[in-house]
């Protein structure tokens, strides 16, 4: 294994419940896969750092607040990727595809069925078994400043 490499990821509710998947672009690895928004952390960057300049660069949205959900390893023939996820709680902005990636809204229930990409497979179990504590329909994504509490 040549590479590790550190990433904070969003989960991004709307008002339905639904949650946001990006579609990683051609030329990047394992592109045409759906992954959670996020990316890798600079330097020294707190995850936190990371995914409010992550959110602001690839979805034009404004990260107000968030809190962590897990942290995962996940080993690839070439990488072992180290995973901070985080349910964005507060936001501002609707988030828009400004790296030229496909975004979707998709249910909880429904994440299972995405080919999303290996090492983002835990975080839907987190969300399934989070399920009945309100995790999808307590946190959400709100413009406008507006709190999801």
């Amino acid at each position: 294994m040549s590479e590790s490499v550190r990433v904070a990821a969003a989960v991004l509710f709307d008002a339905m419940g639904r949650v946001l998947i990006a579609r990683r672009p051609a030329g990047k690895h394992m592109a045409g896969y759906w992954e959670f928004p996020g990316g890798k952390l600079d330097g020294r960057e707190a995850a936190e750092q990371a995914l409010e300049r992550e959110l602001l660069e690839e979805l034009g949205i404004e990260l107000r607040r968030c809190h962590r959900l897990l942290l995962l390893r996940h080993h690839y023939a070439d990488r072992a990727v180290e995973l901070e996820v985080f349910v964005v709680d507060e936001s501002h902005g609707e988030p828009v595809g400004l790296e030229g990636q496909a975004l979707k809204w998709v249910g909880v229930a429904e994440l299972s069925r995405e080919r999303l990409l290996p090492a983002d497979r835990p975080i839907v179990e987190a969300l399934n078994a989070n399920a009945d504590e309100g995790i999808a329909h307590g946190a959400g994504h709100r413009t406008a400043g507006h709190s999801a509490r």
